[in-house]
């Protein structure tokens, strides 16, 4: 637990993150994801409850705990005085290694990274997708057994995620452990063996990407969307055509194991929609039927 005078940012959670697993918290801004991480990182102490980081205490082996983690924070903070090599080299130097083994690590993670052609460059040249790659590359520098990575691909165009998913996916094949905080349901099933969906600071739900689906949504969605009219006028209309039928704002998300013959009941009513989008469930949709909120806010 932990709170903030009267405020409870993360209200009793339970979780166990297993050696070598990627794992999740998943949920919109405010749903106690970061304080979360922040107290696995050892940089914020919980309230009250018991927090145990590679079988030890923060509270006691802190200090031990923080040299075999791992941390990339949401938001870069690389030194741009300093090249992308000496990022990383500098770092390296905190942990205590020697300068020739900071400077052999700082090549290995240059070429992880994908940045080796970049090694001399200052930082703020790079494009945002290096920047990250590089944040990340100097979380490894100290070779952790765990890594925290928050929000990893925010603010990120659809290739520089791609390619940095390839890079976490690779750390995730060498055996290290992820936890990461994420916004992005595509992030979260290609990353994630398990997840916790967070919301006001509790797990509303916990499982694989592909279980939570399976408990809590259907095989297809179709999205409807009609125009002028509102979509809560149009529910009525809809009750049967699905296992379950949910307004949002600007589209009506009708449930149904099988989306083609939801669409032609749909026009078997009489109604005409101006399009039609048949999809399979996402974990959006799992978020949006347990808690009513679209998952970005």
């Amino acid at each position: 637990m932990k709170r903030f005078g009267d405020f409870t940012a993360v209200d009793g959670i339970d979780v166990s993150v297993a050696p070598g697993e990627a794992f999740g918290f998943l949920g919109p801004n405010g749903a106690g994801k970061s304080s979360t991480m922040r107290m696995i990182a050892c940089v914020s102490m919980p309230t009250a409850g018991e927090l145990r980081i590679l079988g030890k205490d923060p509270a006691v082996h802190g200090s031990e705990i923080r040299a075999r983690l791992g941390v990339c924070p949401q938001l870069d903070n690389l030194d741009p005085d300093l090249s992308v090599r000496e990022n990383l080299t500098t770092y390296a130097r905190y942990f205590g290694l020697s300068r020739q083994e900071a400077r052999r690590r700082a090549e290995e993670l240059l070429e992880f990274a994908q940045l080796t052609e970049k090694a001399a460059s200052q930082v703020e040249p790079l494009s945002g997708g290096m920047k990250r790659r590089l944040t990340i590359a100097r979380a490894m520098v100290n070779d952790p057994d765990l890594v925290l990575l928050d929000e990893p691909t925010t603010g990120l165009d659809p290739q520089a995620r791609h390619l940095l998913w390839e890079r976490l996916f690779r750390l995730k094949q060498e055996g290290k452990t992820l936890v990461l905080t994420t916004h992005y349901m595509d992030e979260a099933e290609q990353l994630c063996d398990r997840l916790v969906v967070m919301d006001g600071g509790r797990i509303v739900a916990e499982g694989s990407p592909r279980a939570l689906i399976e408990r809590y949504s259907t095989a297809e969605v179709v999205e409807l969307r009609f125009g002028v009219l509102r979509p809560a006028d149009l529910v009525g209309k809809l009750e049967g055509v699905g296992e379950r039928v949910d307004p949002l704002p600007d589209r009506i998300l009708v449930y149904t194991g099988d989306g083609d013959a939801a669409v032609a009941e749909v026009h078997r009513r009489g109604l005409a929609p101006s399009s039609v989008l048949v999809r399979r469930s996402s974990l959006e949709d799992v978020f949006l039927h347990l808690t009513g909120r679209r998952l970005v806010d």
